[in-house]
């Protein structure tokens, strides 16, 4: 079997599916009078995500066969990215996209993590490349993740402080 092309095969059509639902909602927020803060950085994601997918498709050979075992920790990755998004239901966007009155949600995985999205995330685009070997762009790609989640994390800390949103600490 060549794993590759029909593992990013999927990963390219769920991360389709989570931007069209993740639009549905954000307009959905928008018309109940939501406002989106930080837009500016929100295209660097897309290519980051987009980057991190056609540099797996580029640097692997199509006929390398993947650590199984990673392969599996990767599909468990998606069990929690359906949790967050099943967690937040109509507040599950891209973007950052602030309703104001809506209350902070504290179940699920956010009970146990603040920003469990961003942490699965993190660890999606490690596992997926080292699962093919690709320990480069683990490296590289994780390096810029890790530098704009840091910076869309601070965006998101002081929009929930100013809807004067408690925040508990983790």
């Amino acid at each position: 079997m060549i794993w590759l092309p029909a593992v990013l095969a999927l990963v390219v059509a769920q991360r389709l599916a989570e931007l069209w639902l993740a639009a549905r909602n954000t307009r959905r927020l928008k018309a109940a009078g939501a406002v989106e803060i930080g837009a500016g950085h929100y295209p660097l994601f897309i290519l980051l995500h987009g980057g991190w997918l056609a540099a797996i498709a580029i640097f692997t050979p199509w006929n390398t066969t993947p650590n199984l075992w990673l392969l599996g920790l990767y599909l468990l990755l998606q069990l929690a990215r359906v949790w967050v998004i099943a967690t937040l239901g109509r507040f599950w966007t891209t973007r950052i996209v602030s309703l104001p009155g809506a209350p902070l949600v504290r179940t699920g995985p956010y009970r146990f993590v603040r920003h469990p999205n961003y942490w699965v995330a993190s660890l999606e685009i490690a596992v997926l490349p080292l699962a093919f070997g690709q320990v480069g762009v683990v490296v590289g790609f994780s390096l810029l993740n890790a530098l704009l989640i840091a910076w869309r994390v601070r965006i998101e800390e002081r929009v929930l402080t100013d809807r004067g949103v408690e925040r508990r600490s983790a």
